[in-house]
């Protein structure tokens, strides 16, 4: 393989993006129930958006991905609330106004506005203010019995009294619950907020789930370890030292899914979330090359990558979201980090004879 291919498979890629992002700047989201989402219909949510702007960011040299982060960030910019938060629906779905913010969305939002240096509304001292006694944080921006002194956490929650029985029934119909604390969203809130005196606590919390083998049900929207070991290696990447023994056992248990093919995990989206979130704990070694060969052996003519389920509606897993242009977004992700490691020169090619 030589760099030539992985440049080639990218630009494919982002053409494939290029190609179907809508007009408005969204990227396209399914709605399945299982995991190769066979049947599925669109939904209009903003999560996809942000996570593709995040995961070509490092491609933002190409002029074509440069465009698409432009129509994204607009896109984004238009969608946020009051306070500088974000809904998982977009304004014109219809259960955008009985659905509350939400931390998650709010801060993946705010990611990529803030690393392309675009506009976006103050709001770290509301999601601050959004934590519980143990200083982890909520996963929804909603009404509870905690006296808080900030204005736009009032404004917000008054949006729930305007609608009172569709915000009943979110609550009774969906799996969500307004006191959950979810580990996925409390490590994108460190990897946003930085560690600090206040976001210390997750910390602790996620080397607990790493060291006890929670990954798999420590978040009830990321119901797939290797989503959870994606977010979790954002953290570590970004300089967090005190994660390393976490990050050392995330990726002992990513190789111990490789398969004879290269593959890893169950999915082409497994696969991706291997290799970035190896990456990002720090993993150099020439056994990459073979799954980044995988991965680009797996790209459909169209250049776009197979969908799979990146996140749930619940633990239950009744309800699946995902989409080609998610798998794509994640699929060139990896493929842009692994490059960048040939560039600076960081595999190890003594890890073959270790490994194997």
């Amino acid at each position: 393989m030589t760099k030539g291919n992985i440049e080639n498979s990218v630009l494919k890629g982002i053409r494939y993006l290029q190609d179907h992002q809508y007009p408005n700047g969204e990227f396209c989201c399914y709605i399945g129930q299982d995991d190769e989402m066979k049947m599925c219909i669109t939904q209009s949510n903003i999560f996809p958006t942000s996570l593709i702007s995040y995961s070509i960011l490092h491609l933002r040299h190409i002029p074509e991905a440069s465009e698409i982060l432009d129509k994204a960030c607009a896109f984004l910019q238009y969608q946020a609330m009051r306070g500088g938060v974000w809904n998982n629906f977009t304004i014109l779905n219809p259960l955008f106004r009985i659905c509350p913010p939400d931390v998650d969305n709010t801060v993946c939002a705010s990611l990529v506005l803030q690393k392309l240096d675009k506009h976006h509304h103050p709001n770290k001292e509301l999601i601050l203010a959004n934590c519980n006694e143990t200083g982890l944080f909520y996963t929804w921006f909603t009404l509870r019995p905690k006296f808080n002194r900030m204005k736009n956490y009032w404004l917000l929650i008054l949006r729930e009294f305007k609608h009172p029985i569709g915000t009943f029934l979110f609550w009774k119909n969906t799996e969500a619950t307004r006191y959950d604390v979810d580990a996925a969203v409390n490590a994108n809130i460190l990897y946003y907020l930085g560690l600090n005196e206040q976001t210390a606590p997750i910390v602790d919390y996620m080397l607990d789930i790493i060291a006890k083998k929670k990954e798999n049900d420590c978040d009830s929207w990321y119901c797939n370890p290797f989503t959870i070991y994606y977010f979790f290696s954002r953290n570590y990447k970004a300089g967090i030292q005190e994660l390393e023994p976490a990050a050392k056992t995330i990726v002992e248990r990513i190789l111990a899914t490789l398969k004879n093919d290269h593959s890893i995990g169950e999915s082409i989206l497994d696969t991706a979330l291997g290799v970035i979130s190896l990456i990002n704990c720090g993993y150099h070694s020439i056994l990459l090359e073979k799954t980044i060969e995988y991965i680009i052996d797996q790209q459909k003519h169209s250049g776009g990558w197979h969908r799979w389920a990146v996140y749930y509606g619940g633990p239950k897993k009744r309800l699946t979201y995902g989409s080609e242009e998610m798998t794509t977004g994640f699929c060139l992700e990896a493929l842009a980090l692994y490059n960048l490691q040939l560039q600076e020169g960081n595999i190890n090619h003594s890890d073959y004879l270790e490994l194997t």
